[in-house]
């Protein structure tokens, strides 16, 4: 009976850990929200992936003239853009569109003066309070590491950015909040920030919805992962050398043990 009794309950378990695993990758699938993430495709994904430098620049393009109106970046300095292809006088062109608050002057006294490399992009709002009393009582989220923050990463960014829908029938909004299905809890207090048009491109890529989407994701998924670009040599690097310390291993072997029947 103590068998029989510790078998079940074996088998218990291991199906309640099976509903866990299933459950944790249907949450993945969805980035947390009811609806399956999009996944456009992106030049950073793979072993082998990198950032495709004039998206970049298109996706800090619409964070500027976009998102920078809520949304901070506080981990990302000017001098930063350098590596997503700015050259310096540029990099320096657009920090010094920026004004910084700096001091205290020999008075004593805070100033503003314009951005420089070294500064870090600064925030639309003085302060919490001040954000949330901008935005309904809604605190808007700084998005340096959003793309690692949420499941799904560039793909839950570009899903959300075009996924805005009506709410369905018999779905009551509360006011202020938006729809959108791949948001967790499908219930959003950010408007759709985006649209054909929103942007003109410098490049002159033709400016979608769905273009802004990808190019704003690109641009965050390298802000929170600046280094992915490295890494994915540095794995590469290291499989080929695994790969060749095995076959001198095996080779050695063979070596040493060929007398030996």
């Amino acid at each position: 009976m103590i068998r029989t009794f510790d078998m079940k309950k074996s088998v218990l378990t291991v199906v309640a850990a099976l509903g866990v695993v299933l459950s944790m990758s249907a949450a993945e699938a969805s980035g947390g929200g009811g609806k399956a993430l999009m996944t456009p495709g992106w030049s950073f994904s793979g072993p082998m992936g990198t950032y495709d430098r004039a998206q970049l620049q298109r996706g800090y393009q619409v964070y500027k003239d976009v998102c920078a109106g809520c949304h901070s970046l506080k981990y990302v300095a000017f001098r930063n853009l350098l590596d997503i292809g700015f050259s310096e006088a540029e990099a320096k062109a657009v920090a010094a569109e920026f004004d910084v608050t700096d001091g205290p002057d020999g008075e004593g006294e805070m100033f503003d003066r314009p951005g420089r490399l070294s500064d870090i992009m600064p925030s639309p709002y003085a302060n919490d309070n001040a954000a949330r009393a901008s935005n309904n009582g809604a605190l808007p989220p700084d998005l340096s590491l959003m793309a690692k923050a949420r499941v799904g990463g560039a793909d839950f960014l570009y899903s959300l950015l075009v996924g805005y829908e009506e709410a369905p029938e018999g779905v009551e909004m509360p006011e202020g909040m938006s729809y959108n299905p791949y948001f967790p809890g499908t219930q959003i207090a950010m408007p759709s920030p985006l649209d054909d048009d929103s942007v003109e491109y410098v490049d002159g890529t033709k400016a979608t919805l769905d273009q802004h989407a990808k190019d704003v994701s690109a641009f965050l998924m390298w802000a929170a992962e600046p280094k992915l670009e490295d890494r994915h040599r540095i794995g590469l690097k290291t499989m080929l050398f695994l790969i060749v310390l095995t076959a001198l291993f095996y080779f050695t072997k063979r070596q040493v043990w060929r007398d030996v029947h």
